[in-house]
């Protein structure tokens, strides 16, 4: 079963990306396939805990940039334009982790 999660969640993390890329943003896909590779960089705040990875435990509302307030902050950055691709993809990042709590026991 850790085995199903595992590919699950860094399918979501590195594949699903780079198909969500190709069929809403075709012209650019692999621009913004790199993009949402880039958000990766949210985990950054994993750094804080202690122990720094435990696959017991879920990632949303913990990690600082994982947080709520942080995710509403990521739902602001859906309105300028500019910032609509990186919304995408943290929020993604996010959906992602949240998905991966509901492995937990």
């Amino acid at each position: 079963m850790e085995y199903i999660r595992f590919i699950t969640h860094y399918g979501m993390h590195f594949l699903v990306p780079g198909i969500i890329a190709y069929i809403f943003f075709k012209p650019h896909w692999k621009k913004v396939w790199i993009i949402f590779l880039l958000t990766m960089l949210v985990d950054v705040d994993h750094i804080f805990a202690t122990p720094m990875f435990d696959s017991n435990r879920c990632s949303i509302n913990f990690h600082p940039l994982h947080t709520y307030y942080a995710i509403f902050i990521y739902f602001l950055l859906l309105i300028p334009k500019k910032t609509r691709i990186v919304a995408i993809a943290l929020l993604f990042h996010m959906l992602t982790d949240a998905l991966d709590c509901l492995w937990i026991k």
